[in-house]
């Protein structure tokens, strides 16, 4: 290998990013990851780990570690207030469970299990800006002037990523009528490990628990909030759910709107799109991050055996192969997308009878096992 050159370059260290870099350094590839950030951020932002998540987690050797700091959520409840008293609409049970953990507690997981495989391999402070093809792979050009080659690069680098604009990859970019305020607050609800929805004709009000004692509020909004304070949202839940939560421990808040981002395609040569790069999705629901640690168990093998083949001897079937799991990958982040533009559209505000009607209508139906069954396994990407 010529001096200099990695096995794999990985831009960008959040989650996916890293989830790559954790299976290409386990299987013994010389690895290198490039992060603009100089430290890791300590903002909670995707808190879901799905079973099929915890699976590729496993395979990462982090999953055990992510499990003891995590918040199992095995219910679901969803309710709605009629004259001031709250009434259980549906409960949905998820076997396996959901784990609620900080992003950054999952970062630093991984970044840790790196530093253990590849010591030094992650950069920080090194912003790239675009990847080339060059002869056997790819190099990535950075802001301040390093080329950083690899027989792979994946670019793990954000819904805007620039190494995607660069190369020309096409995107299919849908802005959705929907906006949230969200913000993490000390739990006082008594709902323990649940997570509940609150069906309001005002707007979904979604309710998940965290470590430590901490609650996330998730409120959808009739517009977004151009300088949304804890105080906002705290009257807003309480409004619709009559639970007050303490603005005082607001320990993050977030005001956004969503953009469905999907790529015509996750690779040009020996560059590979990963994570919201590749497709950003709602975070309603929390598929985003698990549907990217989905891509690195199905698309590492390929590139570590495409690395390890000698010279060009990528044979006739290389083609195929990956064709046929990026279609899938792709089918799957397709999918994902419609599951939460149905969840999205389920939180939206709706006329009092409307909204009255359509509650009884899923207290009916899901008293059916089969059903309920059903919910649970899409809610968990499991089905």
């Amino acid at each position: 290998m010529a001096a200099g050159r990695h096995d794999a370059v990985v831009v960008g260290a959040g989650p996916v990013g890293l989830c790559f870099a954790v299976l290409l350094a386990d299987l013994g590839l010389d690895v290198a990851v490039l992060e603009a950030r100089p430290e890791r951020g300590r903002h909670t932002r995707a808190i879901g780990v799905h079973p099929p998540g915890l699976r590729v987690l496993a395979r990462a050797g982090v999953a055990d570690r992510i499990a003891a700091v995590g918040v199992p959520i095995h219910e679901g409840a969803a309710r709605t207030r009629d004259s001031g008293t709250a009434h259980a609409v549906a409960r949905i049970a998820f076997r396996p469970p959901v784990l609620a953990v900080p992003q950054w507690a999952t970062e630093e997981a991984l970044e840790d299990r790196l530093a253990e495989l590849a010591p030094g391999a992650l950069r920080r402070g090194v912003r790239a800006v675009r990847a080339e093809r060059e002869a056997g792979g790819a190099v990535v050009r950075c802001e301040d002037g390093q080329r950083v080659s690899g027989r792979w690069v994946v670019a793990a680098d954000g819904a805007r990523s620039p190494l995607r604009a660069g190369l020309g990859v096409p995107v299919r970019t849908r802005a959705l009528p929907d906006a949230y305020l969200m913000g993490d607050f000390a739990d006082t609800t008594g709902d323990g490990a649940a997570a509940v929805l609150h069906l309001e004709a005002a707007g979904i009000v979604e309710s998940f628990p965290l470590p430590r004692g901490v609650r996330r509020w998730v409120a959808h909004v009739p517009e977004p909030a151009l300088d949304p304070s804890a105080r906002d949202l705290a009257r807003i839940v309480g409004e619709r759910t009559g639970v007050r939560p303490d603005p005082s421990t607001c320990s993050m808040l977030s005001a956004f709107t969503v953009t469905e981002r999907l790529a015509a395609r996750l690779r040009s040569g020996r560059v590979l799109l990963a994570g919201d790069a590749a497709h950003e999705v709602s975070p309603i629901g929390g598929q985003g991050m698990n549907l990217g640690w989905l891509d690195a168990e199905a698309l590492v093998p390929l590139i570590a055996a495409d690395i390890r083949a000698p010279g060009d001897a990528s044979g006739d079937g290389w083609p195929e192969l990956w064709a046929a799991a990026e279609a899938e990958r792709l089918r799957a982040a397709r999918f994902a997308a419609r599951q939460a533009r149905v969840n999205m559209a389920l939180g939206r505000a709706l006329p009092g009878g409307v909204m009255a009607a359509r509650n009884a209508a899923f207290r009916t139906l899901y008293r059916v096992p089969w059903l309920a069954e059903r919910t649970a396994a899409r809610f968990t990407m499991q089905g």
